[in-house]
């Protein structure tokens, strides 16, 4: 008798896979077992230093920033890798300086391709908004003349993959008003940065 019960139990278990499932008075439904699966609207988030313009005014002295952003899932996917590799995520993200010369916060999309399964190059187009200085450009002074509030930014980045969540980047970016104000010093920052992928 037990035996009989277990066997026509796992037939009862086998055909509700393949046809089926039992509601809750133990009825068949026909279509597929339901599936369960979790997607997230955020796709990854970062955070890092940067050498604030080394090269420039803003950076005669060593300043700092401390970096983060938020890159968003792609809005669609595509069929095949190469495809996907041109639909970007859209980022937010922003650079408080230590030293109170420029911070700002910038939005904009993140095209990133894989060269190897653990390294990825990556470049981002946006904007930006600043809190520096807008004209009068001046060499010794602490903070450079961008021109206008409103800036361009782009930047590219080499990661490296450490594991199914984490990896580390170096990332170069710059932003400029592309000669739309009457200065455009422009600012280059440098750093390197972590992110984790939910």
């Amino acid at each position: 008798m037990r035996i009989r019960t277990v066997t026509g139990l796992s037939l009862m278990i086998l055909a509700m896979g393949s046809s089926g499932v039992l509601s809750a008075d133990g009825t068949r439904q026909s279509g597929p077992a339901p599936t369960s699966y979790q997607s997230s609207f955020i796709s990854e988030f970062r955070f890092g230093l940067s050498a604030q313009d080394p090269w420039g005014a803003e950076g005669r002295d060593g300043s700092a920033n401390l970096t983060g952003e938020l890159l968003f899932a792609k809005p669609f996917t595509a069929s095949d890798l190469f495809t996907s590799y041109f639909i970007p995520r859209p980022h937010i993200g922003g650079s408080l300086n230590f030293d109170d010369r420029t911070s700002f916060a910038y939005a904009g999309l993140s095209w990133t391709i894989d060269v190897t399964p653990n390294l990825f190059v990556e470049g981002s187009f946006g904007g930006a908004i600043h809190n520096g200085k807008k004209d009068v450009y001046n060499p010794f002074a602490e903070q450079q003349a961008l021109g206008c509030t409103a800036l361009f930014r782009e930047s590219g980045s080499v990661g490296v993959r450490l594991s199914a969540n984490w990896s580390v980047m170096a990332t170069v970016e710059h932003l400029s008003n592309a000669g739309s104000c009457s200065d455009n010093r422009g600012l280059t920052n440098v750093g390197a940065r972590v992110g984790y992928s939910f």
